[in-house]
Parts: C-alpha cells; structure tokens; sequence
C-alpha cells in the first residue's frame, strides 16, 4: 500500500511570516502563484572581498519605515546570482540566498532572491518553489490563515 500523501493546507493571498534567521516575526508577505522564486527587500545590496573568507554579500532588510527594521546590515557567505523576471516581463539578475520562512510553525528553507521592494507594498513575496514544497494550497479570498492557525493552537494549549 502506497503511504499517504501530507495533506495540503491552505494559505491566503497574504500571510504574517516569520523569519527566525533574520529575527523577524510577522512580517507580511503577498503569496504570488505567478512567481517561481520567493523575493525579500532589501537596500544596500552589495559583495564585499574578504581575504580570509572570500566575496561576502552584504544587505539591509526591510526600509526604516519598517517595524522590524533594525539597521543593521546581514552578510552572507553563501549566496548565488540568478536571473529573474518580473512581473512585467524584464529580467534582472539578481543575489539569491537560501533561507528558513515559517508557516503554520513549521520551517521550510527556500531561494529567496533580493531585490528593493520599496514600490511594493509587501517586503516580501513567496513564490511557487515554496508553495510546491509545502505542499500549499491558495485561496486567495482569505488572508493570514498561517498566523490565525497558530494563535488557535497557542489558545488551545492554555
């Protein structure tokens, strides 16, 4: 007998995420079934060359209007160059990194590539890589199903 598949579960078209590498929590995303790859503003963007530990890249998440903005810059060791289209059809190559999004308070690593997003209302963007891996379903005639799944089952452990 072939063993079941894991259920699907549902995401609205935007969802409160959490970022735990970066110290964000409930930062809100836009899910975008047109998009491969998951998108996170940043500014500053730029590689540094470290004798010792070779090109670093170096970012600024999210803009001072921000909540969660702290200022301080992330680098990171490793990290790829892709290109990717957008929405209206221009490619651009952009840094890509590999990093932990939790939903449903389960973690799942996926690409997100970086970019500023300062004319977009979401800071962040998730893909379908991500949506594939997680099995996730979109019903885009509901929002923060991930966040409201969580505060019921924080509720039910009271």
């Amino acid at each position: 007998m072939k063993p079941k598949p894991p259920a699907k579960r549902t995401l609205g078209r935007r969802e409160l995420i959490d970022l735990p590498a970066f110290g964000l929590v409930g930062v809100e995303a836009k899910v975008d079934t047109g998009a491969y790859t998951s998108a996170l503003h940043c500014t500053d963007i730029h590689v540094e060359t470290n004798a010792e530990k070779g090109p670093l890249l170096r970012v600024r998440l999210l803009d001072p209007g921000h909540p969660a903005f702290d200022g301080q810059p992330l680098t990171f060791a490793a990290f790829g160059l892709r290109d990717i289209r957008s929405s209206n059809g221009e490619v651009q190559e952009r840094y890509v990194i590999r990093a932990v999004v939790q939903l449903f308070g389960e973690n799942f690593e996926t690409d997100f590539s970086l970019s500023n997003r300062s004319d977009m209302r979401y800071p962040v963007l998730l893909g379908r890589s991500l949506l594939r891996q997680g099995r996730f379903v979109v019903d885009v005639a509901r929002r923060n199903l991930s966040a409201k799944a969580q505060a019921r089952r924080r509720q039910a452990k009271k």
